[in-house]
């Protein structure tokens, strides 16, 4: 049976985000690395995808960490440039999806303002058919709830969603309610399995 709808993580599967890759460029390794080591930015960063608002969330972060604070503010105020570049290929895929008429989503740990100012620079991610984004949502993957208002949403048996993120851990959970899934490891292999699955040609896929 070919899959009903194809869902995107966006995070390393359509935008690259490396964090310690920009901060490694403007602060130096051994810097960066006591940072992290101090400030747990990631914790900080699900806050934010939970539905914290990113001006607020960030900079209340920076203040309480007075020794790092403009360190921490450029996790707002350099926003973008930790989340890039785009992943060209994978971009295509997902317009050539769209072009055959297979529903698109996207279910991705977001926050709603990073989100906003996300699509102003990358305009395909308003292209998806439907959005789930865990700033509106409440909830995070690999929380077993954002699964589920996937499939309540969207009317679709597990079985004929066909999943891909770049983490095992949120790979497994939604293997585990029974979605066909593909652990991104760059958009070759996606390409693949999308032909594979039926969804594209091999020239659609290139």
């Amino acid at each position: 049976m070919t899959p009903e709808a194809v869902i995107f993580d966006i995070g390393n599967v359509l935008i690259e985000w490396q964090p310690e890759r920009f901060y490694d460029r403007t602060i130096g390794e051994d810097r960066r690395r006591a940072m992290f080591a101090s400030v747990d930015l990631h914790a900080m960063n699900d806050r934010v995808d939970m539905g914290g608002h990113f001006t607020r969330t960030i900079y209340a972060m920076a203040e309480s960490n007075p020794d790092w604070r403009d360190e921490i503010r450029m996790w707002h105020d350099h926003w973008i440039e930790l989340a890039q570049p785009e992943i060209s290929r994978s971009v295509r895929l997902l317009r050539a999806l769209r072009a055959r008429g297979v529903p698109v989503f996207s279910l991705t740990n977001f926050g709603i303002q990073s989100f906003d100012y996300a699509a102003t620079h990358y305009p395909f991610l308003t292209e998806f058919d439907r959005q789930f984004i865990s700033g509106h949502l409440g909830v995070i993957k690999p929380d077993p709830k954002i699964y589920e208002i996937v499939e309540t949403d969207s009317g679709i048996a597990p079985s004929a969603l066909l999943f891909t993120d770049d983490r095992a851990d949120n790979i497994a959970m939604a293997a585990s309610r029974g979605w066909r899934t593909h652990l991104f490891d760059g958009p070759d292999g996606w390409a693949d399995r999308l032909v594979a699955e039926g969804l594209l040609s091999e020239t659609e896929a290139a």
